[in-house]
């Protein structure tokens, strides 16, 4: 399993304060402008968040895999201004407010990490200002840079399905844009998931860093 930022936590053992909970596909696991109260950590699955403009358009801002925290921005009970929504059958693990208390508690260091998550969800909202104006091939740098930002290492375990269904690009085109990077051995594919080779290429085509 990934592991977010440079932490040590270990996120097992940090379970026990939550409380386990399977979601199917396409179900929604929090609507936009709704009251948080929660954050989740995702266990097993993919989860798509997106926000929707207010002409009541659906942006893609990112997606969230395993080992990463969804809620986290609307913590203070303040309204969520995005929705997340279940692409694979997921299980998660969702933390109350008094279940945090008692977390950061039992591992301070989970309040550091929390806080560099909530600051990154906020520049990915920031940088969706610029997304609708950026190529296919830019889009797609753009989400599996956010993604790597997470993580100690550059592996997505993504399938090119999964960023078929998260992003809205078709299939042709998701194809054509992999196969192309990896013959410019920007990315290998194994299985069910990318490694970055040379994050540094996926920047470049942004002709500015987003993340």
């Amino acid at each position: 399993m990934a592991i977010l930022f440079d932490s040590d936590i270990n996120w097992e053992s940090c379970l026990n304060f939550g409380t386990r909970q399977f979601f199917k596909e396409k179900t929604c696991i929090y609507q936009q402008g709704t009251t948080g109260d929660r954050f989740y950590y995702i266990q097993q699955g993919l989860i798509k968040v997106t926000t929707t403009t207010a002409i009541g358009k659906e942006r893609l801002l990112n997606i969230g895999i395993p080992g990463q925290l969804l809620g986290v921005q609307a913590m203070d009970r303040q309204p969520h201004f995005t929705t997340a929504t279940v692409v694979n059958d997921s299980i998660l693990y969702f933390f109350s407010c008094e279940h945090f208390q008692k977390l950061i508690k039992y591992q301070p260091s989970i309040l550091n990490m929390f806080i560099k998550t909530v600051i990154h969800k906020m520049h990915i909202l920031a940088d969706k200002i610029y997304l609708d104006t950026l190529l296919p091939e830019q889009q797609l740098s753009v989400i599996l840079l956010n993604i790597c930002y997470e993580f100690k290492n550059f592996e997505v375990p993504l399938t090119q399905q999964d960023l078929t269904k998260c992003t809205g690009l078709t299939r042709i085109t998701i194809y054509k844009i992999l196969k192309q990077w990896k013959e410019e051995e920007i990315i290998e594919i194994h299985g069910k998931k990318f490694i970055i080779k040379k994050p540094d290429e996926l920047k470049k085509l942004l002709g500015k860093v987003l993340i």
